[in-house]
């Protein structure tokens, strides 16, 4: 792994990559400012912001996984409107970084059960045991739980990322897609 120091980060490219860096290191390091996101989505009428916690990153393929309760709110929206963003920040960095992101739900197959099979023995397993949706009133617990549950995975597809480093110095802004990377204003 390179480690060039960050405030060496003068290209495009070399913030480009350490942007991936970060986010790589955030999906194995719990105390990462960047592992706990925030997605956003959209009814078609309102949007919605939730936390997420990053669990995996694919750099090459551009795609973030997380993990979901198929029959979450969130879920509901991606269905109908796939398009996403994903804010992270990080104080220690002085980073925000901003993804528009192309949202998929995968609640069966190989991908879901290998990491259901690491995950089913821990604590978080409960949160996808349950029989009731998230947002449901306990008081309506009837249902047994499962064996599986409820456990998808929410894979995030990158489209365009937004970074933004704020420093005394003076704050820098580049916006990377498709396209390539280019300055902007902060």
């Amino acid at each position: 792994m390179d480690h060039t120091p960050l405030e060496h980060l003068a290209t495009l490219p070399d913030i480009e990559a350490a942007c991936w860096r970060e986010m790589e290191r955030a999906a194995g390091d719990r105390a990462h400012a960047w592992r706990t996101m925030t997605l956003a989505t959209t009814d078609g009428r309102e949007a919605h912001a939730r936390s997420v916690i990053l669990r995996e990153v694919d750099a090459e393929g551009r795609e973030l996984l997380f993990f979901t309760d198929s029959r979450s709110t969130k879920v509901r929206h991606i269905d109908t409107n796939p398009r996403g963003t994903l804010l992270l920040w990080s104080p220690a960095l002085g980073w925000q970084l901003r993804l528009r992101v192309t949202l998929e739900v995968e609640s069966e197959g190989l991908a879901v059960s290998s990491r259901w099979a690491r995950l089913k023995l821990t604590p978080a397993a409960q949160d996808y045991l349950s029989p009731l949706p998230p947002g449901e009133p306990l008081a309506q617990a009837q249902a047994e739980r499962g064996s599986r549950g409820h456990f998808a995975l929410v894979h995030a597809r990158i489209r365009s990322m937004d970074w933004l480093e704020l420093r005394p110095a003076g704050h820098r802004r580049a916006c990377f897609d498709a396209a390539g990377g280019r300055w902007v204003q902060p």
